[in-house]
């Protein structure tokens, strides 16, 4: 028998999270794209959807929720499928789907477009729904992510930035990343964080909240089957087909989000993402920084992307 006590047995518990600051903060569940998801929701105005990457969930947009409402946005952060408290489904793991949960959520929200603020694989994907579904894009905001064309141009002939996604190649073995993930209550998911991240990493208590999220049954499989679609279609029909579809320029306003210190991403995979954007674009690296630019200095990043969501010239 589970011990009700343990993270895995009351999932419930470890994902909807309440926020100091944050009073007013609703969790509920809203119906998408053949699937349920988890949503956390703070505030009134235009919306602005939060979509966190790996290995995390909603809650890293913690400092971002508040900052938001507080500046009169409707902000709201959703588990990606098969994370956190949302649906694992057996299949539907592919970019192009799970963009349609992005934009799907939109519609569920009763908005007729949203800001899609994205990072790591949630920037990927906020990449592609703006591609795909550009009418419910209002603006799009990615930290830490190329877009998915130069991803795989950089991934395929750029031998340094292969090296930095070593992690990507070990996941596409079956079953031992998962394990890995999990074991030892997570601590490869505190490890990866600390290592990914500049020299103000996220404390202690984030780390446990990480690993918590992480051994919640199934999800070290779901967080992992995205980037084993991503690298096992790059020469396969449907692979070729989706880089094709993202040959369609982004043509809403766009704030590319980077740190310096990134050793995942380096900045000169993620630097060459404007020629796939025709409207305004602005690059912004955070100097000092690593992978999670959102959690290392919450206050210079909330501060850099609520003053681009306000600014109605973002091209200067």
């Amino acid at each position: 028998m589970t011990d009700p006590a343990t993270p895995s047995a009351q999932p419930a518990s470890v994902v909807r999270l309440d926020l100091p600051d944050a009073p007013g903060l609703v969790h509920r569940d809203v119906a998408a794209n053949g699937a349920r998801f988890h949503i956390a929701e703070l505030g009134d105005g235009p919306l602005v959807l939060l979509l966190h990457g790996f290995p995390q969930f909603w809650w890293t947009w913690r400092h971002q929720l508040t900052a938001l409402a507080d500046a009169g946005f409707r902000a709201v952060a959703m588990d990606l499928r098969g994370v956190g408290g949302s649906d694992r489904t057996p299949r539907g793991y592919d970019p192009a789907n799970l963009a349609l949960d992005i934009t799907g959520v939109i519609r569920s929200l009763g908005e007729p477009d949203a800001a899609l603020v994205g990072h790591d694989l949630g920037g990927y994907l906020a990449w592609t729904a703006a591609a795909m579904r550009p009418k419910l894009v209002r603006r799009l905001a990615v930290s830490s992510m190329p877009h998915p064309r130069r991803w795989r141009s950089s991934m395929l002939a750029d031998a340094r930035q292969t090296a930095a996604q070593s992690h990507i190649w070990g996941f596409q073995r079956p079953w031992i990343p998962e394990r890995r993930l999990t074991a030892d209550d997570g601590a490869m998911v505190a490890r990866l964080i600390q290592e990914w991240s500049g020299p103000q990493p996220p404390d202690e208590k984030a780390l446990e909240t990480y690993r918590r999220a992480m051994c919640i049954p199934s999800t070290a499989h779901c967080s992992i089957e995205p980037y084993r679609w991503m690298v096992r279609s790059l020469a396969r029909p449907d692979g070729i087909q989706f880089n094709r579809r993202m040959k369609r320029p982004v043509r809403v306003p766009t704030l590319h989000l980077h740190g310096s210190l990134d050793p995942v991403v380096r900045t000169r995979s993620a630097a060459g993402s404007g020629q796939y954007v025709e409207a305004p674009y602005r690059w912004r690296l955070f100097d000092g920084l690593g992978h999670f630019p959102h959690e290392e200095d919450p206050v210079a990043f909330s501060t850099e992307l609520i003053n681009w969501l306000k600014d109605p010239e973002p091209d200067r």
